[in-house]
Parts: C-alpha cells; structure tokens; sequence
C-alpha cells in the first residue's frame, strides 16, 4: 500500500537517495529542506523516474515553518504516514584540532587553533539543536497525524559516534547519542498507538559535508581517512545505496514487529576491536 513519506534534510546525498529508493516502491514522497531549490530538485528527479512528490522549503527548528509544511503535504497528498529524520550536521566552533590534548595546547595562538578549553558553546549548541531538536520538533509536528493509525513509522538518523564517540567531534558524538537515546524512548512512549520508532545509524559515507575532512583534492585519503578505512572491515566507505534495503524494510509493514532498534549500517566498523 502507498504511504505518504515525509523526509527532512532530503535534499542532501544520503536522504535524497533514500526518498527516491521510497518513491520507487510507489510511495507518494514529501522532500524537505531548508535549501528550497535542493528539494525541488530532488523532487523533480523523482517525478522524472515516474514517482510522486513535491520539494518543499522547511527549517527543522521552527515550529511554524514545519506546521506550514505540513499543511501543504496534507493538501497535497494526505496525513502522513512515515517520517524520516534525515536533517543533521557538525559546527567547527564544537570540533578540537587535535585529538588527543597536549599540554602546549594550552599556549597555542595559531588562528583557529581549538583545544577542548577553545570550544565555543554556540557551535556546541547550534549542533545539539539540529540534530536533537531538529529530530525532535519535526516529529512533533509530523507524527500527530499517525497516532491512532496502522502502518505509521518515524525513522531517525544516529551514527557510529553515538556507540563509540569519535575523536575531535564531542558536540556531534553527543548529539547523535541522544538521537539513539530518544528513538528507544520514543518507541516505548509511542508503543501504544501503533507508531513505530527506529533510526539507522550510518558508519562513514562520503558526502559534501565530510569529503574535505576524509579526502584530499586529489582523491587520495587524508590521515583521519586512512584510519577510518583501517578501522572498517570491508575496506570501504559506504555508498548512499548502502542505506536503501534498511531503509525500505524499517519504512514497511515488513518490520511491524520492530521498534526501539538502532541498525548500524558501517561495513564492520562497530564491531571491530582495531585487532
């Protein structure tokens, strides 16, 4: 049966791949963004390839925005049925130099130079607010339409730091920990009125926002890339692709019996001492 899917951040690599994956399957797909032209984009695309959508411009933060949002979907197509969390993201302000502290940090002038006593609570917060917040207050917006119903679903994006946080990125570690923890609480609050709550949680994806960090100009990998790729089993970084099979089977009635789960798709990552 055809769900009405909304997807936030989806005019992104990684959720764009992820609404056409839904379109395809004959689901009618809202794709949100803040960046107006990226979800029209997308949008386009997909009616192009015969599916069913419309681009529509939304701040995950501000409740109006989304309340707006959603009218224009509920017009257009109908109540939503699935929700996916797709909005995120890292700040500089909340990201250290180095990984490991050094006591000459603490005499360090280089412009731009952070140790952990550098950071900058507003980089801090800006990164707990867009992914926490913006997984949070979208859901209350979208998921007033599911409850009571059958077949209902919201789907968050955590991430491999949320098990085991990453060196340099304390802000975003402790963000996506709080996605993982808030999807189990959800699920449990949820439980009762037949909306299911589960989140994906990526290992390393290249996309626009992390190449700079991973890659250097001539594709080669950088330091922080090597070590990934000597962390991960498969060798590999993932494809957007990769994300597509978990994310059909979490969106369908195929996991009607799930919820409260965090799937972490990393090619081994998660599950590898390092020897």
């Amino acid at each position: 049966m055809s769900k009405i899917i909304v997807l936030t951040g989806a005019g992104g690599v990684l959720c764009s791949t992820m609404a056409k994956a839904l379109a395809k399957q004959g689901n009618k797909i809202a794709v949100l963004d803040l960046r107006e032209e990226a979800a029209n984009k997308v949008a386009k695309e997909i009616e192009e390839a015969g599916g069913e959508a419309i681009g529509v411009s939304a701040n995950v933060l501000e409740k109006d925005s989304l309340q707006k949002a959603k009218e224009l979907i509920n017009n257009t197509f109908g109540k939503v049925d699935i929700l996916v969390n797709g909005a995120g993201g890292n700040h500089p302000l909340g990201t250290t130099s180095n990984p490991f502290f050094a006591m000459e940090d603490l005499e360090n002038t280089v412009e731009g130079f952070k140790s952990f006593f550098d950071l900058d609570s507003k980089g801090i917060e800006f990164t707990f607010n867009l992914n926490f917040l913006g997984t949070l207050i979208p859901t209350q917006v979208f998921a007033v339409d599911m409850v009571g119903r059958t077949g209902c679903s919201v789907l968050n994006i955590s991430s491999m730091n949320a098990y085991t946080p990453l060196t340099k990125i304390p802000a975003y570690s402790g963000a996506k920990a709080a996605i993982s923890n808030f999807t189990q609480w959800l699920a449990v609050h949820f439980s009762k009125v037949g909306v299911r709550v589960n989140a994906l949680a990526p290992g390393f994806f290249l996309t626009d926002q992390n190449r700079a960090l991973l890659t250097n100009e001539d594709g080669s990998l950088t330091k922080r890339g090597q070590q990934i790729i000597d962390q991960t089993p498969m060798e590999r970084y993932g494809k957007p692709e990769d994300l597509i099979s978990t994310t059909l089977y979490l969106c369908d009635d195929a996991s009607s019996f799930v919820t409260g789960i965090v799937i972490p798709i990393d090619g081994g990552f998660s599950a590898y001492s390092g020897v």
